[in-house]
């Protein structure tokens, strides 16, 4: 199990906790709430070590199409990029979905 931590600038607020995905095989959970910080803080949890520079580049697209202002919390279980990039694009739709 390893734990990574990032963060990013960013400039669209969240205003409401957003929560997609499940902790199992081959997925993971993604849980973004409102901060007052000034960049957007990520702590994620995997159970697959040695996968930094994964996620960073997968972060790193993300964050260049939607600066999301939120404390996120990551609980991975072995997800791929692809997965990884799906539920963060699924997180960013709930929130156009409930404005």
């Amino acid at each position: 199990m390893e734990k990574l931590h990032f963060n990013y600038a960013a400039t669209q607020p969240i205003e409401h906790p957003i929560h997609i995905g499940v902790v199992a095989s081959g997925d993971l959970e993604v849980i973004m709430k409102p901060t007052d910080k000034k960049e957007s803080e990520l702590n994620i949890v995997t159970g697959s070590d040695g996968f930094k520079e994964v996620w960073q580049n997968v972060l790193n697209r993300f964050f260049d199409r939607y600066p999301l202002l939120a404390d996120f919390e990551i609980n991975d279980f072995g997800a791929t990029p692809g997965v990884v990039n799906l539920r963060l694009t699924q997180a960013m739709e709930a929130l156009k979905d409930e404005q």
